[in-house]
């Protein structure tokens, strides 16, 4: 396995009673929410920010993960952060969001997810056939999605490249969070871009429809997909540090 790219490495912070788990994307790291980690630090929670299996080092070793393993890493992070932590949010960028809705279905104790940009929404049949088609041609590797950033010179430090047979798996785990979004009952804080080429808006629509519990929805007027490192990013910063310090409080009173 290759190095972790310098500033790819995970996050972890000591503070207070209230913990909270922070993921990144898909071919992305956790340099795309480093900034938030800080914030949230800083505000005295205690914070863990993983670099999920596959990622940060170079897309070649991304190639043999799957969603099994993205999950089953945010799974243990969440497990350890609870033990240390009584009260936890969770807060994730597109496939982090994605699997902050899946820790939200799997674990009712979790106080509140923050989600920027989440991937909820099934891809199409068509979608599907057409990345299965590369794989079946004996593409491994297709464009990359990263730095979808409005902001000049900003970039993300994702993988120039898609990994095609991951990005099937992301898929199906997708498709499997999407069916059981109703038993999102903890409070949801949705921060969507109008303007975002990676994951379509309709994502925050499915969102904001399907969760049982409290849903806030913010848009973000200037920011593409990656919008924790784009103009909007203070603000995503403020308002996930204040619903985090709001719902995590209210747990321990």
């Amino acid at each position: 396995m290759a190095p972790v790219m310098q500033g790819a490495e995970p996050f972890s912070a000591a503070g207070g009673p209230e913990g909270v788990l922070v993921l990144h994307g898909f071919t992305g790291n956790p340099f795309s929410m480093r900034g938030l980690a800080e914030r949230l630090a800083e505000a005295g929670h205690t914070v863990e920010l993983p670099l999920l299996p596959g990622h940060g080092t170079a897309v070649e070793d991304m190639i043999e993960t799957r969603w099994a393993d993205w999950s089953a890493a945010a799974e243990a992070a969440y497990s350890d952060l609870a033990a240390r932590c009584p009260s936890v949010a969770v807060a994730g960028l597109s496939m982090g969001g994605t699997l902050s809705c899946w820790l939200a279905e799997r674990h009712p104790e979790i106080r509140g997810i923050a989600v920027i940009n989440p991937l909820v929404e099934p891809a199409t049949d068509d979608l599907v056939a057409g990345v299965q088609s590369l794989l079946d041609a004996g593409t491994q590797v297709m464009d990359g999605i990263g730095s979808d950033i409005a902001l000049p010179g900003a970039s993300e430090l994702s993988y120039p490249g898609t990994p095609v047979a991951p990005l099937l798996s992301l898929f199906d785990g997708v498709a499997g969070v999407a069916a059981e979004l109703s038993s999102v009952r903890c409070a949801v804080l949705l921060l969507s871009s109008r303007d975002d080429h990676v994951v379509p808006p309709s994502n925050g629509d499915l969102l904001a429809a399907s969760v049982s519990g409290p849903c806030e929805r913010v848009w973000l007027e200037r920011s593409f997909h990656v919008a924790t490192l784009d103009y909007d990013r203070e603000e995503i910063e403020g308002r996930t540090v204040a619903f985090v310090g709001r719902v995590t409080a209210a747990s321990l009173s």
